[in-house]
């Protein structure tokens, strides 16, 4: 396999888990510049308040509560993953023995509604860090659309700043190709129930392990189509990260390109047991190099 492809792989699976920031670099082969919250897309819009606590009086349906002209829509909540609005993780990547040559910072925007469906709204920033940055400056936005229920990609958004050349790409995730895309956006055609690389990585921190000993799932990263394949390695582990000492899940993940596995590169993704089971660690093994992306602090 090709370095290239190679690097657009890692991509991938770094973009699935969480850890995009040093694939990214490697796939384009002072200080961060300041985090744009970029306009979200028009035909979405914020749910209601969260609901009241157990024992309040029972809601009225949206129907009778909200006027009649509200763009605002309550999601039942047995169709929801359990995301926790308002979440931010930051990480740090190491490459080799080289430390903190990037960082990331994934956030769980918003509940909401995109085009009548219920959806999460999901962001990452990814920058480098000198020394890198000043052979490679990069900060890059990513925001994810994805299905409340099943977090399959609805609207995909990369917004890169590269050495100075920026690159916007909207893509509108259609199995049907009825999807209209908005405007500013393209049509995507992908498989039924494709993930983008965000939403992936949550999906996967929210998959009961206990019950499931493989998933396997469609993944879209902005550019080619892949078959993500994930499963828990027997036991539990300590990792020691930045952001305190954590008993974690090791989950294996393999990726497949029409059928076929990418022999030449392996990846780790540790899930800590808590109860929202954060991405605590990404390990990849590549051709060219070893990475380790670490947590540096949530809240």
């Amino acid at each position: 396999m090709s370095r290239r492809s190679t690097v657009v792989l890692a991509a991938v699976a770094a973009l699935a888990c969480g850890a995009m920031a040093f694939y990214w670099i490697h796939v384009r082969a002072q200080r961060p510049a300041p985090e744009v919250v970029s306009a979200e897309p028009p035909g979405f819009h914020e749910s209601p308040p969260a609901k009241k606590p157990v024992g309040a009086p029972a809601k009225k349906s949206a129907a009778q509560t909200l006027p009649a002209n509200s763009k605002k829509v309550v999601l039942p909540a047995e169709f929801e993953l359990p995301l926790r609005a308002g979440e931010v993780l930051e990480y740090s990547a190491n490459v080799s023995k080289l430390e903190n040559v990037a960082t990331l910072k994934l956030q769980v925007v918003d509940r909401g509604n995109f085009l009548g469906k219920g959806t999460w709204h999901l962001k990452a920033f990814a920058h480098t860090e000198n020394p890198l940055r000043m052979v490679f400056e990069l900060d890059d936005q990513f925001d994810s659309y994805s299905d409340a229920a099943t977090l399959a990609s609805m609207q995909y958004e990369m917004h890169l700043s590269e050495r100075g050349q920026k690159v916007e790409s909207v893509q509108r995730m259609t199995a049907t190709g009825k999807e209209p895309a908005l405007p500013g956006a393209t049509q995507t055609r992908v498989l039924p129930g494709t993930r983008d690389p965000l939403g992936m990585m949550q999906y996967l921190r929210n998959v009961d392990w206990t019950k499931t000993p493989e998933v396997r799932s469609p993944v879209y990263d902005g550019h080619k189509l892949y078959d993500l394949r994930a499963k828990r390695v027997p036991g539990s582990e300590t990792v020691e990260i930045p952001a305190g000492n954590y008993i974690a899940s090791k989950i294996a993940i393999r990726i497949f390109e029409d059928g076929v596995e990418k022999k030449d590169a392996s990846f780790t993704l540790y899930l800590a047991n808590n109860a929202v089971h954060t991405p605590v660690v990404l390990e990849a093994i590549l051709p060219f190099a070893t990475a380790r992306v670490e947590l540096l602090k949530s809240k």
